[in-house]
């Protein structure tokens, strides 16, 4: 279960590089209810989302050349040196060094062996995310992959997460990441890892992170998002024991998912 009392390997941040941010920022806004709060020209148009005056979410405009837009998920660090050091002697790639963002904290970019995007947050002045586990925040994080066995191998390398695989029949098994120091129980789960089947590999798909945003009715913010320009990729669907789930390319083409979960059961 994620938390603001972030412990390492969690996620604890969580942004949106796009083209125009002003659309996007109107996009989100209408389908979540969020708000815009921009740290100004010295940050080169970048901003966080708020709800109810707590930061979900940070945007900003793509400033790497042939860059997508996409949404970056951050893992908590204590040192993001060390964390730099650990990616590539595992076999991911540092796409940005180690690099202190004034004094909020320090980051650093990465990809894993399969090409997936990730980053790290060492924490200063801004600890992470204010609010997780609500409606129109953060809740899951979900890597696709087209090397299943090897991203297990470099997260735990690189994290020390844990796993619990469970079995999905002819899919084969959906991997629960648990951080270092818990438990290693599904009850603990901070995201998950699937590999992509073969007729999604043979159409082009890659691997990539994305995040899950809680909702408190899947259908109706699917209507919500679609109608303002996303598509659909999982029209909203029932997961036994999870709940309801939607996934959207936006209008810009970051992935992102939301879940309305399963009433606790007596």
């Amino acid at each position: 279960m994620l938390s603001t009392q972030y412990v390492p390997g969690a996620p604890n941040w969580l942004d949106l590089g796009v083209p125009d941010v002003d659309e996007a920022v109107a996009f989100y806004s209408e389908v979540f209810g969020w708000t815009f709060e921009s740290l100004g020209p010295d940050a080169g148009g970048y901003g966080f989302f708020r709800l109810d005056g707590r930061t979900v979410a940070a945007i900003g405009p793509l400033v790497e050349e042939g860059a997508r837009p996409a949404w970056t998920l951050y893992f908590h660090t204590p040192d993001a040196d060390g964390t730099a050091k650990a990616v590539a002697a595992a076999g991911g790639t540092v796409l940005a060094e180690p690099m202190d963002v004034f004094t909020a904290g320090r980051l650093a970019a990465f990809t894993d062996p399969a090409g997936a995007r990730f980053a790290v947050w060492q924490p200063g002045e801004v600890k992470g995310l204010e609010a997780v586990m609500e409606a129109n925040a953060l809740c899951w994080t979900e890597l696709y992959t087209t090397d299943a066995a090897t991203a297990k191998d470099f997260y735990s390398s690189v994290f020390s997460w844990q796993y619990q695989d469970l079995p999905m029949g002819e899919a084969g098994a959906y991997t629960i990441v648990v951080p270092a120091g818990v438990a290693a129980s599904p009850a603990f789960g901070q995201g998950g890892i699937m590999q992509l089947p073969q007729e999604h590999l043979d159409r082009g798909s890659t691997s990539e992170w994305h995040p899950y945003f809680g909702v408190d009715d899947c259908d109706a913010t699917a209507a919500a998002a679609t109608e303002r320009g996303a598509t659909a990729l999982i029209a909203p669907v029932d997961a036994e024991g999870v709940g309801r789930l939607a996934m959207f390319r936006d209008p810009y083409g970051a992935v992102f998912a939301v879940i309305k979960g399963e009433p606790p059961t007596s």
